[in-house]
Order: structure tokens, then C-alpha cells, then sequence
């Protein structure tokens, strides 16, 4: 078994209204947020991979591409949008058309994130 992965970015904002009065997470505010997607399975032939990566970008790049810029919190399913929840809300969006998807890697800082896996 390998497993292969593919790195992606997207900037957003988003507060979190469920934190106690004072929390500077109740402010507006964004990240640099950074996604590792990873897949495993034995590599296949012809072309002795596990998936190709252009093909992993395709399936992942249009979920992205409905958190970049935008504010997280008026995205459905995201209304308290937390690392984890938006984590979890990924996962749900890809792993129906990624069936070979093991682990998912969400960095909302540096020095903070969330990995989420079967």
C-alpha cells in the first residue's frame, strides 16, 4: 500500500459565534488556509501510480475553489466554521467521488490544524 498526496491553499474569513464573549475568534478574521489531501491504494499499470495527480486536483479543486475568498460563515454547512467543521464539510465533499481518500490535513495557522481520517 502507498499513499500519494497533493497540497492546496485558499485564503477565507470567518468568525466563530459559539466562543464566549472576548475570544478574539469572535472577531472577524482570516487564514492562509492549507489542505493536504492523501490517497492510498497499490500503484495500478500501466502507469505504476496510485492516481494521477491532475485528476486528484480535479476532483479537489472545485470544492476549494467554494471556500477561496469567501466568508466561511455564510457557506452552508459552515455556519460555526471551526477547523474541525471545516475539515469534516471537505471530507464530505470529496470523498464521494474520491473513493481511495484516507486522510485529510487542515493547517489554519503555522502552528495549528486538524487532520481528519478513515
Amino acid at each position: 500500500m502507498m499513499t500519494i498526496y497533493k497540497e492546496f491553499t485558499f485564503d477565507a474569513a470567518h468568525f466563530l459565534a459559539n466562543v464566549p464573549e472576548g475570544h478574539k475568534c469572535k472577531q472577524l478574521h482570516g487564514h492562509t488556509y492549507f489542505l493536504k489531501v492523501y490517497v492510498s491504494g497499490e500503484p495500478e499499470l500501466p502507469e505504476q501510480w496510485v492516481m494521477d495527480y491532475s485528476d486528484l486536483k480535479a476532483i479537489v479543486k472545485p470544492v476549494i475553489d467554494q471556500l477561496d475568498h469567501k466568508f466561511l460563515n455564510d457557506v452552508q454547512g459552515l455556519e460555526n466554521p471551526t477547523a474541525e467543521v471545516v475539515t469534516r464539510w471537505i471530507w464530505q465533499k470529496i470523498k464521494p467521488t474520491l473513493p481511495k481518500l484516507k486522510r485529510i490535513e487542515l493547517k489554519e495557522t503555522p502552528t495549528s490544524g486538524v487532520i481528519y481520517e478513515e
